[in-house]
């Protein structure tokens, strides 16, 4: 495995993933690669508050854009038993105030959220948490491998800045996907019915 993903230009979102809404994470990938080639982009559903669209991912993406880089989602394959309905998702929302259908060539089930992608790809790299830290929210600043624990499964990451080698055995994560974040970053999901 190597290591291309940190880079001071790159921020990092991090996200564990597997079975989601009954459906395998072999399936998902299939779907999201054929809904980008069909629509230019997927939305990959997500529920928690640790990356909430407007609050967390949205920011830290435009702080990265604003620096002149860019935001990659980078996902570590887990075990996962996440067996709710598989409900759609009707529309999507920037603000969680103005909604607009989500493309009939995209399908988002079992999720609050979703985050815009583009470019999804199987990947064998690792991540050094313990050379990352959060970048926004009231845990900002934390190292990595620190915060990524127990119910904790994303996280907006960057490379902490004073990251250097300490000899110590690194803190790593095998990373199995990735994609790029694309504009708007992250959307709220709601169902009509």
């Amino acid at each position: 495995m190597k290591n291309t993903l940190i880079s001071p230009k790159t921020g990092i979102l991090f996200m564990k993933v597997g079975v989601h809404a009954q459906e395998s994470l072999e399936a998902i990938i299939a779907r999201k690669t054929k809904e980008i080639e069909d629509e230019g982009f997927a939305l990959w559903g997500y529920g928690g508050n640790t990356c909430h669209p407007s609050t967390m991912v949205q920011p830290f993406a435009r702080e990265f854009e604003h620096r002149g880089g860019n935001i990659v989602l980078c996902m570590q394959e887990m075990v996962s038993n996440h067996f709710a309905e598989q409900v759609r998702a009707d529309d999507y929302s920037i603000n969680g105030m103005e909604w607009q259908s989500i493309p009939k060539g995209i399908k988002v089930l079992g999720s609050r959220y979703a985050l815009v992608i583009k470019n999804l790809r199987k990947t064998e790299e690792i991540l050094e948490l313990d050379k990352t830290r959060v970048a926004v929210g009231n845990s900002m600043g934390r190292s990595g491998d620190k915060y990524v624990q127990g119910r904790v499964d994303k996280a907006c990451l960057e490379l902490a800045p004073a990251a250097q080698d300490t000899g110590d055995q690194p803190k790593t994560v095998a990373i199995n996907l990735v994609a790029d974040i694309a504009s708007p970053y992250a959307v709220f999901l709601r169902n009509r019915t």
